[in-house]
């Protein structure tokens, strides 16, 4: 994007990152606005391919919502998302595909494979093995209440590093409960809803992408 500071290839750093005052990522959902803060296009040449690959919808003439929600692995929170922060749609585990760029948020648990996970797709977005995807960023919703380990803290540090924005979606106790997510809504699906009502575009009826894998 013309006028971005230059951002660091995250892959080919081997400097182990640093946690905020408080021991998290610096950039949570409560000072992460709609400019971004990591890289916003795929860095192509020197990005490793990776070792697990998110697989490619097959395009389809039908209305597209304003943003897809890519769950990376199984049990990552789409659903969930989908009922506390309306406008989106699950993706279905794969790369919405079109002509038009369609706008995708990676979705994952803080656990330690959730987070290998959001590195591979963020791996294969960069290496540009994936078109037609437009990355707003990565939600990552607790796995466990209670603070983090530091290996989860430097590993969510490190992965953050490699999509343009970082959202944080805290533990409810009442959604592990079954209870509805609109009515237990933490305060960062605020900051989180905004964001991606700035960013999104919605998709054109004849452009966007069936969430079935090819």
């Amino acid at each position: 994007m013309a006028g971005d500071a230059p951002v660091s290839n995250p892959w080919l750093s081997s400097a182990r990152p640093s946690g905020g005052n408080n021991g998290e990522p610096q950039r949570s959902v409560q000072n992460v606005l709609a400019a971004p803060t990591g890289p916003t296009a795929p860095q192509g040449a020197g990005v490793p391919r990776p070792a697990q690959l998110l697989p490619v919808a097959s395009p389809q003439p039908v209305t597209g919502p304003a943003w897809w929600w890519l769950g990376v692995h199984g049990g990552a929170g789409v659903t969930t998302l989908e009922r506390a922060v309306p406008g989106g749609r699950d993706a279905e585990r794969a790369w919405p595909a079109s002509e038009v760029p369609q706008p995708v948020v990676l979705v994952a648990r803080s656990s330690a494979g959730g987070l290998q996970a959001v590195q591979h797709a963020a791996q294969q977005w960069a290496s540009r093995m994936v078109t037609g995807v437009e990355l707003l960023g990565l939600v990552v919703v607790a796995d466990a209440p209670g603070r983090r380990p530091r290996a989860l803290r430097d590993l969510l540090q490190l992965v953050s590093g490699t999509v343009p924005r970082l959202w944080e979606v805290p533990w409810v106790e009442q959604w592990r409960l079954g209870e509805p997510p609109a009515a237990h809504l933490p305060r960062e699906c605020a900051p989180l809803a905004r964001d991606l009502a700035r960013l999104a575009r919605p998709a054109s009826p004849d452009t966007s992408a069936r969430i079935r894998p090819a």
